[in-house]
């Protein structure tokens, strides 16, 4: 049923060449992000309307966050543009080998089909680190301006203040999600390509590797997290 269900839905969805209408696209699409990870780690969500800067902060995390297998599931694009307002809560625990599962699991002719696949997978993580670092730390410089501005505001009631706190939490654990998020990914990909090399041996392996390191270096120059600061908790398989 629900196979039948997603084709009227994904055509209205396509618009030429396979691309996502347009008109579809909305400004908040990815703003459950923010109470998201707040309840998981036992914080209030913030009733503030998002800034520019913000959206852009969760949609940029999006696609870090989310599993590289799940892209080419049929409700990919419903979750990627915010139409299904669904969250995979299986995203929350860690398993490094559902991407070596979710990869052997797509027959091919080839066994180079599997090492273009994931040296694909970690260049595309590759380039969204960039951009998503650039916001993170604009959106950090600006809220500890705003943190600080809080004992200069006139008349500040508890729910302005609290709100502000509490978007100011948000931001810092979306920024932390991302980032263990990339430190599992790779941990992932190193999975895979440690099974592809046993299973398929190929000059390729070496490329595959290549890219793994650029984006543990990636990850360490973003600095999502601050120095000195406590891991978020890991919840495994």
């Amino acid at each position: 049923m629900r196979v039948l269900l997603c084709v009227p839905i994904l055509g209205c969805i396509n618009a030429d060449f396979g691309r996502v209408r347009p008109s579809l696209r909305t400004d908040d699409m990815h703003s459950w992000m923010g109470p998201a990870i707040a309840e998981r780690y036992g914080e209030p969500a913030s009733q503030f309307r998002l800034t520019d800067e913000e959206r852009s902060l969760r949609d940029l995390a999006y696609p870090l966050i989310e599993p590289p297998y799940e892209r080419q599931r049929w409700y990919s694009v419903l979750n990627e543009y915010g139409i299904s307002r669904i969250f995979q809560r299986d995203w929350w625990a860690y398993d490094e080998t559902a991407y070596t599962t979710a990869m052997f699991g797509n027959p091919a002719r080839s066994t180079q089909t599997y090492y273009n696949r994931l040296i694909d997978d970690i260049r595309n993580d590759i380039v969204r680190i960039g951009p998503f670092a650039a916001n993170a730390r604009y959106i950090s410089d600006m809220d500890l301006r705003r943190e600080k501005s809080l004992r200069y505001v006139s008349n500040l009631s508890p729910s302005e203040s609290g709100n502000t706190l509490a978007r100011i939490a948000e931001n810092s654990l979306i920024a932390r999600w991302v980032n263990q998020s990339l430190m599992q990914r790779a941990n992932s990909y190193q999975f895979a390509l440690e099974r592809l090399v046993i299973s398929a041996p190929s000059p390729m392996a070496a490329e595959a590797e290549r890219q793994l390191q650029l984006m543990r270096i990636a990850i360490a120059e973003a600095a999502l997290v601050p120095r000195g600061a406590p891991p978020m908790p890991l919840i495994t398989k």
